[in-house]
């Protein structure tokens, strides 16, 4: 009988093994294929000397002589080097595309960071450092920025102070003012809740002049209740084969990816330092200025962002609106927003 048992255990023990040596052969094949160069092109990471830190990039992109973007995550901290190779590669054939993660985030967090206090002109440093060095890198004058949520608000304020460096500037998922717009949050939500009590405990705990841990998760449960969570729609791609398969991403790498404390962004995203990142007022652009933003998006409040839109002074801007779109557009909808990508690209030159 105890032989039997040690036969089974044995069997199991020795499958276990061989099912993880296949994954990992899988793995390194599908990660092989993703690391490859396209002829003509690009596919280099590297970490890079950013005022005072050590920040990691990756540059993508199937022709060298295609015009540079430069894609700035959202959170703010919200590093997205985990899966968003497969959006931006949709973008690679018209654009250079340089994915970044932002200081002490993703794959350039740093634990003997997070004692720092991060400021408006800590991270304005950080964007001027990173753009001269990609026009030093790639040989060129301009480069277009897309930022998503945080990184729009953050990519429109580079853009404002350093217009020479900037051909275009894209945002999505387009943030205007913190304050105002969890106050637009909290309107919409009151006119949601109507007669369901429960609801209307969380509207209650939302505190849009002092965001609180608190607030941020009363937020997302109203979102999810009501069908305007940032993931509702799932995502057009495949979100475990994009994580086993990340090219960029080691074992190691994902081991300190999951250990991370990243405490001094909420620290940040509660403070005035973020609020000062605010646009209003600030209406004068002078490159061409796009929007691409879906019309259920309350995290970042797409009607404000229209407000915003039609009060700007642009050589030239567009706005798009993506329909029963929510804030996860890049992953729900990456082809409808690469499409889009592409028509800004082709007219690059208003």
């Amino acid at each position: 009988m105890k032989r039997r048992i040690f036969k089974i255990i044995k069997s199991i023990g020795l499958a276990i093994i061989a099912f993880v040596i296949l994954f990992f052969i899988i793995r390194a094949v599908g990660v092989g294929i993703n690391r490859r160069t396209p002829e003509g092109g690009i596919n280099k990471s590297m970490y890079v000397d950013i005022n005072g830190t050590k920040q990691w990039i990756n540059i993508y992109g199937e022709n060298i002589n295609n015009p540079v973007l430069l894609y700035l995550h959202g959170g703010p901290g919200s590093s997205t080097s985990d899966i968003d190779y497969v959006i931006t590669r949709k973008w690679a054939d018209v654009y250079t595309v340089v994915t970044w993660d932002q200081r002490n985030c993703g794959k350039s967090y740093d634990a003997g960071q997070n004692e720092i206090e991060l400021t408006r002109d800590m991270f304005l440093e950080d964007g001027k450092e990173m753009t001269e060095f990609i026009r030093d890198y790639l040989s060129v004058d301009q480069i277009t920025v897309l930022g998503h949520s945080w990184g729009s608000i953050y990519g429109a304020n580079l853009v404002l102070e350093y217009p020479d460096y900037y051909e275009c500037f894209i945002g999505t998922g387009q943030l205007v003012d913190s304050i105002d717009n969890e106050k637009a949050f909290k309107e919409e939500a009151i006119s949601w809740v109507e007669g369901d009590n429960e609801a209307l405990e969380l509207v209650r705990q939302l505190t849009p002049e002092s965001v609180t841990m608190n607030h941020i998760l009363a937020r997302n449960a109203l979102m999810e209740k009501y069908g305007y969570n940032m993931m509702k729609d799932g995502s057009d791609y495949n979100l475990i084969t994009t994580i086993i398969f990340n090219p960029n991403y080691s074992i190691v790498d994902w081991a300190k990816y999951f250990s991370r404390d990243m405490s001094v962004y909420l620290t940040f995203f509660q403070s005035e330092e973020f609020q000062s990142f605010s646009l209003k007022g600030r209406l004068e652009y002078k490159v061409p200025y796009y929007n691409i933003n879906g019309n259920m998006d309350y995290q970042t409040n797409y009607k404000l962002a229209g407000e915003y839109f039609d009060s700007i002074d642009a050589p030239y801007k567009e706005l798009f609106i993506m329909e029963n779109t929510t804030h996860g557009l890049l992953e729900s909808k990456s082809e409808e927003f690469s499409k889009i990508v592409h028509k800004i690209a082709s007219g690059r030159s208003h």
